[in-house]
């Protein structure tokens, strides 16, 4: 793998400062690879390429079948690749091999195949509005997107930018998290065997101080795709406005997971176990408040906390793990300090808590943890945690729990846990958010759109919607009289 260069115009190569990092394996605190440290300057390069491909190349020219013919392409050889490529997430992120190579990374490849098949569909209208004229409308790509993904799921939530972006005929500048570069770099090599042409897809690791705000700023990008947290987000915001290019941003969560008395227990445990501890809390719509109903609050927990204590965490290649290590010894502290926060605010600690002594004692592991006796004016109640902290929280009656599922400045998911038919879409109408499960959690389909409410960003991805972020509509007028 090229991990010490940068991909631009078809082509590996050092960075032009010729400056390296390291990146750490989660796990072990060991070096996973040396990986070329873009800034500026290679983001202008990267940029230029994509904007020659774009404007000359064959790339948005291409029949719809054939880039539809390559997008396949890519989606086979990811499967081909699955192995590997997990276990460059797993190294990288600490997620359990798991859920890199039986999740994450298969779902990556069904979105490709899903915008595969859209790329012959992406047309505009004809309208008949008066004699003499023929007025119809076109549908075209933008131009050049900056793609700014995050550290969670870093090939997965790429994906959902590529695909579609690349269906609609744009070309492209990925920046990858700092910390988890490599899956991208590896797919850099997949496009060149699909045969994507030089200059579509270009990526350039590095710090987001220096390589993403300079692909944020650059005049020659007409759009920029982030997902990442609400404060970059918002400055994203700042910075783009100097151009007025397109954003979409995908941010933060602090997502309701509301159990009603009469929900099915047992599913809404499972529910509420994959909601924050799944990728160990480190995912933007993570269900880190739990409303549990008063009335079967205690046995609910109870249970609840039985089933923590008993989950499996260690070694994220090790098959019968079920939750590996934070991502990085900053994020790490950043779990400690809320759990920190959580006892001086008067939370119950119900179980968890502490850095977790795994194997040889190395790695950023963490107890999976509850607090109980929460309120929503706590900071583990309003605050982005992004690790395996759980805030359970009592309410009375559905107006309560809709009233309290509300009470945030964020608005990304929330679940609905019930038998009543009618409550639950009650319930999904009312609670503000882009994505409301019932009697589920963490689902996701390429057709299904996915983004937030409030301070969780705007625009969507996935399914048609997310197509459409990647698209300019253009009137055309012909005079026939």
């Amino acid at each position: 793998m090229h991990t010490s260069e940068i991909f631009v115009g078809g082509q590996w190569r050092s960075p032009v400062s010729g400056e390296t990092y390291a990146t750490i394996n989660p796990a072990t605190e060991e070096v996973s690879a040396q990986v070329a440290k873009g800034d500026e300057r290679d983001i202008d390069l990267a940029i230029q390429a994509a904007r020659r491909a774009f404007d000359h190349g064959p790339w948005p020219r291409m029949a719809a079948a054939e880039r539809s013919r390559i997008l396949w392409k890519l989606a086979d050889l990811i499967t081909a690749n699955l192995e590997e490529m997990a276990r460059l997430e797993s190294v990288n992120t600490g997620k359990t091999l798991f859920d890199s190579g039986k999740v994450e990374l298969p779902f990556a490849a069904e979105v490709f195949r899903y915008y595969a098949g859209w790329t012959t569909k992406i047309h505009g209208e004809t309208l008949n509005l008066r004699d003499g004229a023929f007025t119809f409308t076109l549908r075209q790509p933008l131009g050049v997107v900056g793609a700014i993904v995050p550290w969670n799921f870093p090939f997965l939530l790429a994906s959902w930018k590529i695909a579609p972006a690349l269906a609609a005929g744009n070309t492209m500048v990925l920046k990858p998290a700092s910390l988890t570069p490599l899956t991208a770099l590896r797919f850099a090599e997949l496009t060149q065997e699909a045969g994507l042409p030089e200059g579509v897809f270009n990526v350039v690791p590095g710090p987001g101080s220096k390589a993403g705000m300079a692909l944020v700023r650059h005049p020659g990008v007409d759009k920029v795709a982030f997902t990442g947290s609400t404060d970059v987000g918002k400055g994203i915001m700042r910075e783009a406005a100097g151009s007025l290019k397109r954003v979409s941003l995908e941010l933060g969560g602090k997502s309701p997971n509301v159990v009603f008395a009469d929900a099915d227990m047992e599913a809404a445990l499972r529910g509420a176990m994959t909601g924050i501890f799944y990728n160990k809390g480190e995912v933007c719509a993570a269900g880190s408040r739990l409303l549990v109903e008063h009335r079967i609050h205690d046995e609910f927990v109870g249970k609840l906390v039985e089933r923590v204590k008993g989950l499996k965490v260690g070694d994220p290649m090790d098959k019968t793990t079920r939750m590996g290590p934070v991502v990085s010894a900053q994020q790490l502290q950043t779990v400690l300090g809320y759990v920190e926060a959580g006892r001086r605010e008067g939370a119950t600690l119900a179980t968890g808590g502490e850095r977790l002594q795994v194997g040889d004692g190395r790695g950023y592991f963490v107890q999976p943890t509850v607090f109980t006796g929460v309120s929503n004016a706590m900071r583990i109640a309003r605050e982005e945690i992004f690790g395996p902290v759980l805030s359970v929280i009592p309410f009375k009656d559905a107006d309560d729990a809709i009233a309290q599922g509300n009470e945030t400045f964020y608005g990304l998911a929330a679940a609905v846990w019930t038998r009543d038919v009618g409550k639950a879409l009650r319930a999904a109408r009312a609670l503000r958010a882009g994505t409301v499960w019932i009697n589920a959690y963490n689902l996701f389909d390429a057709a299904l759109p996915f983004g937030g409410f409030k301070e969780s960003g705007f625009g969507r991805e996935l399914g048609q919607a997310g197509l459409d972020l990647y698209t300019e509509v253009k009137s055309v007028w012909v005079d026939l009289s």
